[in-house]
């Protein structure tokens, strides 16, 4: 449940932001054995997207690590975020000076002055109030649930369970559990079918299926019931379109073709259908390779990867 959770808090906050920002998960830190679990630049394009994004959109305003935490982080744990964003500053920092032709900061006086580069700011999630982190840093309250450290550390965190319970909170109230999830999963509900929250998170929670293999303990849990019902729509979904799309171009397989034959035709449409709703072109020789694919596991892994990919490469084995 704890990497299902880690990898569906990073997913949607990637997919989120990458509405309005180039957004990366598990960006490599080459100084460090650390990963940011997503980094966001903003595009100056989408300013006034993101205006509309809520908390998220303010969040994401300048260039920003995001640490989302299952638990409430200790000192130990949010020292060890600090240390990557000094660390990928400084990886930033040498970035500028090789594309710039600079030399390494005092390596000659003479040398042109080195590029500026933005301090990237840190924003720390946790689900609940992390008493020894704000102590330490001197952090105060900006917004109910969001604190900002002293200026310095260009560091803010968001405590989810203080966050009021209004849209403008609603995709990073998704990323809490329990009685908060259960909210945010009533209000996400709640929204138009075309709402942007609805687009973002709705396939991630049908992909990662967030409490449909908890145990149920007594009546079933409310969330674990909500999800299912997500699941079992999505794919119903899924397979109508592939069966509308095959009728559209007379790819109906005959009813006295093999019954695997048949599923794997299904299978096959369904992984274009999602490629095709993440925004992902799918050159012939793709669209080929995978309607000619026959293995059930294959094409499941693929259906999983497409509802989540950000391009083709992420979803076909091999793919250069």
């Amino acid at each position: 449940m704890h990497n299902r959770s880690d990898q569906f808090a990073k997913s949607l906050l990637r997919d989120g932001l990458s509405l309005v920002s180039a957004a990366e998960t598990e960006v490599e830190v080459l100084a460090a054995t650390q990963k940011i679990d997503v980094y966001s630049v903003p595009d100056p394009a989408r300013e006034a997207e993101r205006a509309g994004m809520g908390l998220l959109g303010e969040l994401s305003a300048e260039p920003s690590l995001f640490e989302p935490f299952h638990r409430t982080p200790s000192l130990r744990h949010v020292r060890q975020c600090l240390r990557k964003q000094l660390t990928w500053h400084h990886e930033l920092e040498r970035r500028a000076r090789a594309a710039a032709g600079s030399a390494a900061p005092d390596a000659d006086a003479d040398a042109p002055p080195q590029p500026a580069v933005d301090f990237p700011a840190l924003v720390v999630i946790s689900p609940g109030r992390p008493e020894t982190v704000l102590d330490a840093y001197r952090c105060e309250p900006v917004q109910p649930g969001v604190y900002q450290s002293v200026p310095g550390l260009a560091m803010r965190v968001v405590v989810l369970a203080e966050l009021p319970r209004t849209r403008a909170t609603l995709l990073l109230r998704l990323l809490g559990s329990g009685r908060l999830l259960r909210e945010a999963l009533a209000d996400l509900a709640a929204l138009p079918d075309d709402a942007w929250e609805k687009s973002i998170a709705k396939p991630l929670l049908v992909h990662f299926r967030l409490g449909t293999q908890e145990p149920a303990d007594g009546k079933e849990d409310e969330v674990s019931a909500e999800i299912r019902a997500w699941f079992e729509e999505y794919e119903q979904k899924l397979r109508a379109e592939a069966r509308k799309e095959g009728r559209r171009e007379g790819l109906n397989e005959g009813r006295n073709e093999g019954r695997n034959e048949g599923r794997a035709e299904e299978a096959a449409r369904a992984v274009l259908i999602a490629l095709r709703g993440r925004g992902i072109a799918v050159p012939d020789v793709a669209r080929e390779r995978i309607l000619a694919e026959k293995d059930p596991e294959t094409l499941e892994r693929w259906l999983e990867r497409a509802v989540v990919a950000a391009s083709l490469a992420e979803v076909l084995d091999g793919l250069s």
